[in-house]
């Protein structure tokens, strides 16, 4: 087994904290819903670069774990490049989709009216769902062992963060979320 090199044990050690504190954070708010800390109770500025930092940094350590692991796993280039970049095309255009939908506010937990056509029309968290994707995506194109660690553990915290926001979203839209809960499936 080889030493990590600095940049690996800083992006490795960086995704690890992230991933740990975003899971923490959502099992808190699943657990204390009066005293979550996602969604926010209110979305201040610090709030959104908080949310947008740990979203950059999983996906940050993530992509330069990949480049520096690159093929780690030695598997094909037909396998690397006709799975990987699919699913990491797929999930940019949708979850660009999804924030174009919804606004860069709603993303960071502002609360902006309920959208239930567009992406939303297919699954009640496609952002999420997207960005998962594109973590496997890139956990496939670059055949990284490292990579793949952190990129699993973004995939866990974006799975579980739909837990957490919830009884948010039926508390803040009532019957209307009911309504399209019980229309839209959570992923697909």
């Amino acid at each position: 087994m080889t030493m990590l090199t600095d940049i690996e044990t800083g992006a490795v050690v960086t995704g690890g904290i992230v991933g740990l504190y975003l899971l923490g954070a959502f099992a808190w708010s699943i657990a204390f819903p009066d005293r979550r800390v996602w969604p926010p109770k209110e979305a201040t500025k610090g709030i959104k670069v908080r949310v947008w930092m740990a979203t950059v940094a999983i996906f940050g350590a993530t992509f330069l774990l990949g480049v520096v692991n690159w093929n780690r796993f030695g598997w094909p280039a037909s396998i690397r490049w006709g799975v990987g970049v699919p699913l990491i095309l797929a999930g940019n255009s949708i979850v660009w989709m999804g924030v174009r939908k919804i606004g860069f506010g709603a993303t960071s937990g502002e609360v902006a009216e309920l959208k239930t056509d567009g992406p939303y029309g297919y699954s009640r968290n496609p952002q999420y769902l997207a960005d998962m994707v594109i973590l496997l995506g890139w956990a496939v194109l670059s055949a990284s062992g490292w990579a793949t660690v952190v990129a699993g553990l973004g995939v866990i915290g974006l799975a579980v963060a739909p837990l957490a926001e919830e009884p948010w979203l039926e508390n803040t839209y009532g019957a209307q979320y009911h309504r399209y809960k019980t229309r839209v499936r959570r992923y697909l």
